[in-house]
Parts: structure tokens; sequence; C-alpha cells
């Protein structure tokens, strides 16, 4: 799961110091914008789905009556709301004049969305077996590089790179689809709406995490790109890079621990995993502070060194998405306290809004956003461990 996680965040990493001298600072933050709007659909579709269903599937690995029902649920499920969204984005096209005016940027970044209806990376963490999906995206990756440096050679390329990106994604969906056919006598099939009911309310304390959550993380690109302009998005989309890798080999540890500590919870182990976290959290941001200005030197050259700041307060968070994601895993869900879940995104959310409006009320400026981001991730720790210890949950 973690080399999956790393490799698609290193992809972009790595193709980062071609693509930002070839298409510029505003090209790529065109891009970038576009792709943010398109998360908020990715979000939208996914609707909190994949932890009941990871769940389920991972404490009934051995039936394929459950797995089954499951690939057919949340696939049908997810179909239902794709057509909602195109619907949403078509009214965005049409009434927002920055996106009728690339509205070709803005499709095709929307198609990636296809990836969450096709890939169920919940039903493969569940049966234990991520080694195969990863197989099938590094592959992918792979093909695709000669193409990006085969067409991509000017600004006005950035639609060819968005079709590259939102290709790969589709084309990771439909080898997953033939595979869970072949391999686990899976199918993709729709089922009537009627028998939907138990998923989405099982999910639905999830989408509201997961939807507030994603207002709060891709609003700041939103308020970027909208105020400061499209150069600063691909600034700020550096510094999230910077952290992108080792967030994501931290972020995955709960991930990983989830399907086998989820059957015993044991509030010592708990307690001891937060606290290593915690350690964990603190030394990375020690390393982003020690290399990452050199890390953003090689990335995107002299005049993207403004992302280093950036990246330094970003750092933080990554303490935030251990410890907050330790609380989730292996304290609410278990105890069934989803909407504890909710209200801590609420809190998160809230809080971002209140610091980034009085912030750039005081000083105009993209550090004040992800200071404001920054800080309502420790809000979200402070909640947690007052709920924690106010319901004596730990």
């Amino acid at each position: 799961m973690t080399v999956l996680q790393v490799i698609n965040s290193a992809f972009g990493i790595l193709l980062y110091p071609y693509l930002i001298r070839i298409l510029g600072a505003n090209s790529f933050g065109l891009y970038i914008f576009s792709l943010t709007v398109t998360n908020f659909f990715i979000s939208f579709i996914s609707f909190g789905f994949n932890f009941p269903a990871v769940k389920a599937v991972s404490t009934n690995r051995e039936s394929y009556e459950i797995k089954s029902e499951q690939i057919a649920n949340v696939f049908t499920a997810k179909c239902y709301l794709f057509l909602i969204s195109v619907v949403v984005f078509v009214c965005l096209v049409l009434s927002i004049e920055t996106i009728r005016s690339n509205w070709f940027i803005y499709t095709i970044c929307f198609t990636q969305v296809f990836g969450e209806i096709l890939i169920p990376n919940w039903f493969f963490q569940g049966i234990q077996k991520m080694r195969v999906l990863t197989i099938i995206q590094v592959s992918v990756r792979i093909v695709s590089l000669p193409f990006i440096f085969l067409f991509i050679k000017k600004a006005e390329d950035i639609w060819i790179y968005a079709t590259i990106s939102s290709g790969i994604m589709i084309t990771i969906g439909i080898i997953t689809v033939i595979y869970l056919k072949r391999n686990e006598n899976i199918n993709y099939r729709f089922v009537p709406f009627s028998s939907l009911k138990k998923q989405f309310k099982d999910a639905l304390p999830f989408f509201w995490s997961s939807a507030v959550g994603t207002l709060k993380e891709e609003t700041a690109t939103i308020i970027i790109g909208t105020f400061f302009g499209m150069r600063d998005v691909a600034i700020y989309d550096l510094a999230k890079k910077v952290i992108s890798i080792p967030r994501i080999l931290t972020y995955s540890i709960n991930n990983a621990l989830f399907p086998q500590v989820i059957d015993k919870i044991e509030k010592q182990l708990v307690k001891k995993i937060i606290r290593y976290e915690t350690w964990i959290g603190i030394s990375v941001s020690l390393f982003i502070a020690i290399f990452g200005y050199w890390i953003i030197y090689i990335l995107g050259g002299t005049e993207m060194l403004s992302a280093y700041p950036l990246a330094l307060i970003l750092s933080v968070t990554i303490l935030v998405w251990l410890v907050v994601g330790s609380y989730i895993s292996f304290i609410f869900v278990p105890l069934n306290k989803y909407y504890y879940v909710t209200l801590n995104q609420i809190v998160a959310l809230v809080s971002f809004l209140i610091l980034g409006v009085v912030g750039i009320l005081i000083h105009k400026s993209i550090v004040v956003i992800v200071l404001a981001l920054t800080l309502s991730g420790l809000c979200e720790i402070a909640f947690c461990n007052y709920l924690i210890k106010t319901k004596k949950l730990l």
C-alpha cells in the first residue's frame, strides 16, 4: 500500500522539473486548479463508501457473496452519483466565466472521476492484495512516460498532459475491472437503487467527514487561484508535493494497520501507536526544515523557492494526519462514533475559514492561507483529545 501511494506521488514529483520548465508556472497552475475542481467531484462520488466496504471485505475475506455484493453496490452507487456530478459540472461550465473560458482543460480533468468509479482500492486493501493494484498502476504509469516527453513541448500543450493524466486513471480502471473478472471472478454489475439504502446509510457519516475534509483541503487552492493567480497555485502545489511522499509514508501506516487492528482493539496498543506516530511526525518536520529548501531548488529552480516556507508550515500537517488518523481508525470507527469524525472535520473547516479570513484581512498573502490550514489541523488534534478525555474513550 505504501509503495503504491509513494509511486503515485513520486511519478508527479519526478516529472515536475520537466513539466514546470516546459509548461511554465501559469499553465501548470491552471491544470492544478482544474484538477482541484475535479477533486470535489471525486470526493462526492466516493461518498465515504470505502471505509464501510473495506471493513466488510476485510472481515469476510473468504465470502465470495459479500465481496461480490460490495463491489456491485459501491459501483452502482458511484454511477448514480456520477450522473449528478455531470449535471453540476455542466452548470459550472455554463455559469462561471473562468471555467467556461478554459472548459476543455476542465472537462479533460473531470474525466478522472472514472478512476474513482472503476478502481476499488478498498477491495484490494480488504483482501490484502495491494501488491496487485500496485503492479497495475506502476506498469501503466511507466508506459505513459514516453508520451509525456514526446508530445509536451510548450505551454500550450497543457491539454495534452491533462489528457495523458486522465488516460492513465481510465486505463488503470479498465485493467482493474478485467483483473477482478479473471482472477477474482467478480463482475461489475448494476443493482436496483432500492438495495443501496444500507450502503448510503453506512457511508453517510464518512461522506460528511470526507466532504468537509476535502472542502478544507481543496478550498485553499481555490482561494489562492481566485485571489492570487495560477502562478501562486503552482507554488502552493510544489510545497504540497515536497511533503507528499513523507505524508504518504506515514499516513499509510494507519491504513495498513486498520484491517489487522480492527479485529481486536487494545487500548495500550492504540496509545503506543499514537505515541510513536507523534515522534514520526515531528521528525518529518525537522527533515523538511533541513532539506526542503534544496529539494525545492532542484525541482523548481530559483523561481519557485517561495514554496519553501509554505512546505515548512505544511510539514506540521503530517503530524496532524498521523495522530488524527489514529484517533479515527482505532478509536472512533471501532466504537461506531462516526459522527465524532464529522464533528472533527467541521471544527477543522470552521477554524480554517475563520483563521483564513482574519489573516487575509490583516495581511494578504498565500502564507496566511497555508498557516490557517495548518493551525486548523492542530485544532483537530485538540478537539479529538477533548472528546476522548471527556467521553473516556481511551
